[in-house]
């Protein structure tokens, strides 16, 4: 199987193209490398000194995963790479075009328009979604939107064949990630990730030997899509007054009750 990866330039999918790359023929990697473009106002400016210095461990969290990954991981596997600071950019599709992947993995990048969705190939194109679609989907991470709103029981993974929206294209797999709650965010953060490089790998190799998986999310249920924008000071609150309820007081027969009433979608090799 020929594997063609867009994915951030970040140590999380640099990760997981290296786990690929152990299974499978990766002939072609683009990475974006995005350009900060937010301009600094003394609002954001109160916020980041605010943050850093009561709300800390969600960015300490973050960073000490990609630290995590980076050093696991210090280079891309080899292979064909081009790195691009938008994947949606001319290059990044005439260095695709002309590689002829029987599948093409997605992580970690911005939305994919449709000139590149338009690149041919054997099997199609796939996504992780570090989330459980279609019941939480959007950015700018669904694990502590889950945990600043309350919805432990829908921390996990999902890859789906991909399409123009938000986390919206066919699912082939879902699946909660197990989760110790006594443990610290960055703990979680790296068992979310690692569970989601493992869902992928599976994915694949349902692929690999002819599996069909293609269903509707519309089918599962309904959702919510949360928005970056929309991730604020009250959030990120809640996300350390709960996580820190959570340590205390959650229990996995809690966690369990609550997921019996939602429909994964389970691939078997």
């Amino acid at each position: 199987m020929k594997l063609l990866l867009w994915i951030g330039n970040e140590p999380s999918q640099k990760a997981l193209a290296n786990k690929l790359a152990e299974e499978f023929d990766i002939i072609g990697i683009v990475t974006e490398s995005r350009i900060s473009k937010r301009k600094i106002t003394l609002r954001k400016l109160y916020y980041y000194i605010y943050e850093k210095i009561f709300l800390s461990e969600i960015n300490n969290a973050w960073f000490e995963m990609k630290n995590y990954f980076d050093q696991k991981y210090s280079a891309y596997p080899t292979a064909k790479r081009l790195d691009v600071e938008n994947i949606n950019a001319e290059e990044a599709y005439n260095f695709s075009k002309d590689l002829n992947p029987d599948l093409i993995i997605v992580s970690g990048t911005r939305l994919i328009k449709s000139t590149m969705l338009s690149i041919q190939s054997q099997k199609g194109i796939l996504n992780l979604h570090t989330g459980v679609s279609p019941f939480i989907k959007g950015g700018p991470n669904c694990t502590n939107w889950c945990i600043a709103t309350k919805q432990f029981h829908l921390v996990g993974n999902t890859i789906m064949w991909i399409d123009e929206g938000i986390d919206s294209g066919n699912i082939v797999t879902t699946e909660f990630t197990p989760i110790d709650w006594k443990l610290p965010l960055l703990h979680i953060h790296i068992s979310v990730m690692e569970h989601a490089h493992r869902l992928y790998q599976k994915a694949i190799r349902f692929i690999v030997k002819g599996g069909n998986s293609n269903v509707k999310q519309e089918s599962l249920g309904k959702g919510k899509t949360y928005y970056t924008k929309d991730w604020r000071l009250k959030n990120k609150k809640d996300l350390i007054m709960n996580l820190r309820e959570a340590q205390k007081n959650l229990s996995q027969e809690e966690i369990q009750t609550k997921q019996d009433d939602y429909q994964t979608i389970e691939i078997k090799i």
